[in-house]
């Protein structure tokens, strides 16, 4: 994170964490154990579209600790008041809640058949206010559809300033099938990672169209070091996605580890137009420096005016200044890593080479490409300090 942000923070005492979101899974009235995905769907769908519209939200991990501390079961019927204090306990600005129930049909054996009714509220805890009901009505494989008109409004509701016009929202949405929804649902529901990669793997193969599968099989992959299963995964993963960002990020990685840094460098410059974190730079600057490019040095000073306690940044930086025979200066950065990491084998070879003047040897493994990545990725905390400071102004 930017120091520049995070000294705003300080001076100007703003929380830690910004107001946002808590979206909770919507109950089902049909009582219909089989069918609570369409809940956890709606409240995922909702969830994603303000996120990607630029509004906080919490994630599903937050909204699973709001009901733990209250000891409320995920898919229960929950009050008014157990919702106030649902957003009250994780700190939420808004909590978007409501119910669903299927009718006309067996909802067991044709649940495609059914038609659904969607019922929404949405209440402002700041000013302890309830908006007006939201609603839709529509057939039960129509559930894209019937999610992104419910979202769009959540949106327009929240956000109004913000909120594109409907036809617009609903072009980079695209009308995703009802079984691959619910592939993509119950990959978020389980437990087992090779649950997850094979619900998830049948929601992209049914509707290839579908982003969030793609983020999710390739950040397992990422996880795993598949490196090249990643990236074709995460290659797909659109703009309109929230995750668009962190996907190219990962990508940014995997691009690199397969030894394509012009690609490498790519991804990570788009990143850092939108989140301008020291891991990006870093990052950024290491695909830069595989390619002896004129960039890496700025931008590992970038990254290291975010950070300066953190040795990795010291030692790219001299790194990169070694490289381009600037021993002096390279020195004062292997010295700055070694105060923060005295046992640095590689930063404690290089600085002797600062000092005996001896530049990079073709082919030495012990010299040679020894640029430090960063894999953790900030985004949310980066926006989260942003919102605050805006909401201060």
């Amino acid at each position: 994170m930017s120091w520049r942000y995070l000294l705003l923070v300080v001076l100007a005492g703003v929380p830690a964490r910004a107001e946002a979101v808590l979206v909770l899974p919507f109950f089902n009235l049909s009582q219909t154990p089989s069918l609570d995905w369409i809940g956890e769907s709606i409240a995922e769908t909702v969830r994603e579209s303000l996120a990607a519209g630029g509004v906080l939200t919490l994630g599903r991990d937050d909204r699973q600790e709001a009901l733990r501390r209250l000891s409320l079961r995920p898919y229960a019927l929950l009050t008014r008041a157990s919702v106030v204090k649902a957003g009250e306990a994780v700190d939420a600005s808004h909590v978007v809640f409501g119910q669903y129930e299927l009718s006309g049909a067996d909802p067991a054996n044709e649940p495609a058949k059914a038609t659904l009714r969607i019922t929404s509220r949405i209440i402002d805890l700041k000013r302890i206010h309830q908006g007006p009901e939201l609603s839709e009505l529509g057939a039960l494989e129509d559930l894209a559809a019937l999610e992104t008109h419910l979202s769009w409004q959540a949106l327009r509701a929240i956000a109004p300033d913000t909120a594109p016009p409907e036809e617009e929202f609903r072009k980079t949405r695209p009308a995703v099938r009802l079984d691959a929804i619910e592939n993509f649902v119950r990959g978020l529901l389980a437990a087992a990672p090779e649950q997850k990669h094979r619900f998830f793997s049948q929601a992209a193969r049914l509707d290839p169209r579908f982003s969030q599968p793609c983020f999710e099989l390739g950040r397992m992959y990422a996880e795993k070091k598949e490196y090249r299963y990643a990236a074709d995964w995460l290659e797909r993963v659109t703009r309109a996605d929230s995750h668009y960002f962190e996907a190219r990020f990962l990508l940014g990685l995997s691009r690199y580890h397969t030894g394509d840094y012009a690609r490498a460098e790519a991804a990570f410059e788009t990143v850092s137009s939108a989140a301008p974190l020291n891991e990006v730079f870093n990052n950024l600057a290491a695909a830069q420096s595989r390619q002896n490019g004129a960039g890496a040095v700025e931008n590992f000073r970038k990254a290291l005016e975010g950070d300066s306690a953190d040795p990795d940044y010291h030692f790219n930086l001299g790194y990169a200044l070694w490289k381009r025979a600037r021993f002096e200066e390279a020195a004062e950065s292997f010295r700055a890593a070694l105060e923060r990491k005295p046992d640095d084998p590689q930063a404690t070879l290089l600085l002797g080479r600062c000092l005996k003047k001896t530049g990079p040897r073709p082919g030495d493994p012990r010299s040679d490409g020894l640029e430090r990545l960063k894999t953790n990725y900030e985004e949310t905390a980066y926006r989260q300090l942003k919102a605050a400071l805006e909401a201060k102004k």
